[in-house]
């Protein structure tokens, strides 16, 4: 989302969104309005036979507002602007005729303005592909247990979509897109034609065909550069680290296990192992792997965390210390993954003005029972009595 922001047409797009979510989102009453539109044009839908009925068919939908950090929010809210669009049109049209709302009327037209004019359909259709063929990849990177390999593969698949929506995907798009306008009566301008900007007089944008302005600028530019951010973020040697990774992973005693991979893993951390670690660690890994497969306390291992805990309950940390290094490297690794961001942002929540003059000690104890809540509910209060009173007598 960031990155498509960095597109003029595409911020502009972003700020009438959130716009059209703060009239809506203002009241209960406009979202009940909306509500209750949506349901009249189902009802309708129904009647006339345009629309099926069934389990999980025609569900409510709203307008939730998309978090800063997951862009499969903003395909949702996407995805449910195109799915309501004429219903968003009738209950914006509804609002800027309401007397007891004249106060906002000029900013409530202006928006609705915005959304019936081609720039946002096309802007809109736009990201709706891009999040769409991406959603899979954000729902991956949002897992509290990270599946590498398979994370990997999402990546090299949305490249590879990318690509094939620069290359192939501009008619098939131009096709969707034509058949939503002409659907709801939004004119498509001739390519050929010089464009005109949507609520702006000449001076403020350079004279260009509409050709121009919507598929080399917007659509080819969005797309370019959110390969450039896949490219960067996920290069060759951090894909190549992030898979090597996966080779130790416990499941299924051990069905990924890979000893080159291992060995390819070594050899990114020049600084804690030496050369001449890498040849002792070949060999180890030959015993290590053979006595995990053959150790029952270690079936039951599920990832790397419960791995280490293991090496260390039965004293083989120190027995493959290589191996155990290496894996300490593993957990140190992702830093930056949903679940760190998770526990920064539950930090805004428990820090709040009453604790701010707390020691850091107690602070970190509020942390930990707040983000590992879900272990602490399975302590019984009991326990948690007897090791109160084990402290002290009392």
């Amino acid at each position: 989302i960031a990155v498509a922001k960095k597109n003029e047409p595409c911020l502009w797009f972003f700020d009438h969104v959130s716009y059209l979510l703060n009239i809506v989102g203002v009241s209960c009453k406009r979202h009940d309005m909306l509500r209750d539109v949506r349901a009249q044009k189902v009802l309708e839908a129904l009647e006339m036979g345009e629309i099926e009925s069934g389990s999980g068919l025609n569900q409510e939908m709203g307008l939730a507002r998309p978090g800063d950090t997951r862009w499969g929010s903003h395909f949702k809210t996407n995805m449910h602007i195109v799915s309501m669009y004429s219903t968003i049109l009738e209950v914006l049209d509804a609002i800027g005729k309401d007397p007891s709302q004249k106060r906002e009327w000029t900013r409530i037209r202006g928006v609705a303005q915005a959304i019936e004019s081609f720039d946002f359909v096309f802007n809109l259709h736009l990201m709706l592909v891009i999040l769409g063929y991406t959603n899979e990849l954000s729902k991956s990177l949002q897992k509290r247990d990270q599946d590498i390999v398979n994370a990997m593969a999402l990546v090299s698949l949305a490249k590879s979509r990318m690509q094939h929506l620069r290359s192939h995907g501009w008619e098939e798009f131009l096709t969707k897109l034509t058949l939503f306008c002409n659907k709801h009566d939004i004119q498509v301008p001739l390519w050929e034609d010089t464009y005109e900007h949507h609520g702006r007089s000449r001076p403020y944008y350079e004279v260009q065909t509409n050709d121009d302005r919507y598929r080399r600028e917007v659509y080819l530019g969005v797309i370019d550069q959110t390969i450039q951010e896949l490219d960067n973020r996920f290069d060759e040697v951090n894909t190549e680290l992030l898979i090597c990774m996966s080779a130790l992973n416990p499941i299924n005693s051990f069905a990924s296990y890979d000893a080159l991979k291992v060995m390819r893993l070594a050899e990114f951390y020049p600084m804690d192992i030496s050369s001449t670690d890498l040849i002792r660690l070949e060999f180890q890994l030959t015993t290590f792997i053979d006595d995990m497969r053959q150790d029952d306390r270690f079936r039951n291992a599920s990832n790397i965390g419960e791995l280490s805990i293991m090496l260390v309950a039965t004293k083989k940390h120190v027995l493959y210390d290589l191996v155990y290094l290496l894996i300490k490297l593993i957990l140190i690794l992702p830093v930056a993954t949903a679940s760190v961001e998770r526990v920064f942002s539950a930090m805004n929540l428990v820090k709040s003005k009453l604790r701010t003059t707390m020691s850091d000690d107690r602070l970190n104890d509020c942390l930990v029972t707040f983000i590992e809540r879900d272990v602490f509910m399975k302590v019984s209060e009991d326990d948690i009595v007897d090791a109160f009173m084990a402290m002290q007598k009392r």
